[in-house]
């Protein structure tokens, strides 16, 4: 059990930031195979869960934005199909999700 408590505690924090939505997607997929097994400690299990948070944060906010961008190409002022690139949410934005 240490080894796969090892693994799943392996990914380093910052690490969950920098990656893009289909390796967010992926490595949680991993996650809850890991949870899913019962082969981890509580502590493998707790440090999992948090690192899928981080995981579900970081793509909600890019589905967030995505969604923002496909808005404004797709909401023009004169009704046709502009497309503007928007200013993404502020920092004060992200610490109220």
């Amino acid at each position: 059990m240490a080894e796969r408590d090892k693994q799943a505690m392996g990914e380093t924090v910052g690490d969950e930031a920098e990656v893009d939505f289909a390796t967010a997607v992926e490595r949680l997929e991993q996650l809850v195979e890991q949870l899913e097994s019962g082969e981890l400690t509580l502590e493998g299990s707790l440090a999992a869960f948090e690192q899928g948070v981080r995981l579900t944060r970081n793509a909600q906010r890019r589905l967030d934005e995505a969604e923002l961008r496909v808005r404004t190409l797709v909401e023009g002022p004169d009704g046709g199909i502009d497309f503007e690139p928007f200013a993404g949410p502020s920092a004060e934005d992200d610490s109220e999700h």
